[in-house]
């Protein structure tokens, strides 16, 4: 008759948990409908919802930006979840850069979670167009459209090659790249997402395309971070491409409690490989990316990293 009271013991314990779990709602604030780092936060959603059983539901919210991301974090509770590049939050922090003036003690308050697929800067050209690497863009006609991150970038690079007086810019928004090239008013395009993205996977598939490699001295003048997109990515695309990102994750605030942290980190992790079968921007989420986040993370999530021997540095512990 003992073993009965003991199972009975487990059972409870597991329904309280169960219990505690169902009431564990979390608000995820990414990027604006239609895009690829909303429907991110779609998967991610599913699968938590999926892996604990309904005991935690992710409700997707439209962001319009990550900084006004980080910006609702004034006015936020413990739900709380969202996604911004690392140097984003320290600027915050600092209340630098696009925080100049709005300082506040909640942005010291943030906390980071697990990264995200990276905004991965792809500089697609027509394979008629002969280019082989971004010094061949000179007197070439491209498009990088505007007000994006992708298209301040291209901008920057442009200038800090001396490209930008041979290049003549077309005047016209990305989601008409792949149409403008297919037809020949353009030669080349500019966009920034996280890999595989759908505008490159859909010139690649219709068109002979060459995606334009930058050398390791080209990365280290533009300061952002090394990344390759790795050959077979795209139709057509026999090597690695050698290119640079910016880092994204998913932070909360210290509202949170350690057990929600702990869970959202822990399922998001232990998912990343079956959302990638689905998803293969997910295939780019490794280990590899966590020293790109010097942002202090979250107790609970740490108490995730220590468990699965993922180890932290000193900045974010």
């Amino acid at each position: 008759m003992k073993p009965f009271p003991i199972a009975s013991a487990a059972l409870i314990a597991v329904s309280a948990f169960t219990s505690a779990h169902a009431e564990e709602r979390i608000t995820y604030r990414s990027a604006a409908a239609g895009s690829s780092y909303y429907q991110m936060g779609v998967e991610i959603a599913e699968a938590v919802r999926e892996a604990t059983d309904g005991g935690m539901i992710v409700t997707i919210e439209e962001g319009q930006g990550s900084v006004q991301n980080v910006m609702e974090v004034r006015a936020r509770g413990a739900d709380y979840v969202f996604t911004a590049p690392p140097a984003l939050i320290g600027a915050a922090k600092k209340a630098a850069g696009p925080f100049e003036g709005k300082g506040n003690p909640a942005f010291d308050e943030i906390r980071a979670l697990f990264p995200i697929p990276s905004l991965t800067m792809h500089f697609v050209m027509a394979g008629t167009s002969g280019a082989t690497n971004i010094m061949d863009v000179g007197g070439k006609t491209i498009l990088i459209g505007s007000g994006t991150f992708g298209a301040s970038e291209a901008q920057k690079y442009l200038d800090l090659f001396g490209l930008t007086e041979s290049v003549t810019l077309a005047d016209a928004e990305l989601n008409n790249a792949v149409a403008a090239l297919k037809n020949g008013q353009i030669e080349g395009f500019v966009t920034a997402g996280s890999f595989p993205a759908p505008n490159v996977v859909e010139a690649a598939a219709s068109m002979d395309v060459t995606l334009l490699s930058l050398t390791d001295d080209q990365v280290a003048q533009t300061k952002r971070t090394r990344l390759v997109i790795p050959a077979g990515t795209y139709a057509g695309q026999k090597e690695d491409v050698v290119t640079t990102s910016l880092p994204v994750a998913a932070y909360a605030t210290t509202k949170m409690s350690d057990e929600a942290a702990y869970e959202l980190t822990k399922t998001f992790w232990e998912q990343r490989e079956a959302m990638a079968k689905t998803a293969p921007w997910w295939g780019g989420v490794n280990a590899g990316l966590m020293s790109s986040i010097n942002v202090t993370f979250h107790p609970g999530a740490i108490r995730y990293y220590e468990e699965a021997g993922m180890a932290l540095t000193e900045e974010q512990k």
